[in-house]
């Protein structure tokens, strides 16, 4: 699958900066029996229909002639949302200081799920300030984390 998206995350990076948009994430999965290729994008100001179906129209052609997907699929090109997920470096670096929900893989002290301010993120470790306590999660324990609305 990394292949897969690093791949069209090359081509599509490319499209959305000509269309002043940002590619946030591309992802590539598997859900009920169903290939889908999802390109995430961003802007200031936020994103709109127009904006998701522009950069679907400039890409869907590059994707075609590259065919960087054997399977058959489906193509969606969507805004990152509000409640994005935080899932590259860049992500956690560009939301430093943000409310943000994590989600553990194993609960610690009976708690799966932690609300708190993202106060620091390196090499793949997340600090979160809750409750004025720092509180600092392994790479590996952590399974989703996400902005909050407030």
């Amino acid at each position: 699958m990394s292949k897969i998206t690093d791949t069209v995350t090359a081509l599509a990076e490319a499209a959305a900066q000509e269309l002043g948009l940002e590619l946030y994430d591309v992802e590539y999965v598997r859900e009920a029996g169903q290939w889908f290729l999802r390109v995430y994008i961003d802007k200031e100001g936020g994103v709109g229909i127009d904006d998701c179906e522009a950069l679907s129209k400039a890409l869907d052609p590059i994707l075609d002639e590259k065919d960087p997907i054997p399977d058959s699929y489906v193509f969606e090109v969507s805004s990152a949302g509000l409640t994005r997920e935080l899932k590259q470096p860049r992500h956690f670096e560009r939301y430093l200081g943000s409310k943000v929900e994590l989600r553990l893989y194993k609960p610690i002290a009976g708690q799966k799920s932690f609300i708190g301010i993202l106060s620091a993120y390196r090499d793949g470790e997340i600090t979160l300030r809750v409750n004025e306590k720092e509180i600092v999660f392994e790479k590996g324990q952590v399974a989703k984390v996400n902005l909050c609305l407030d």
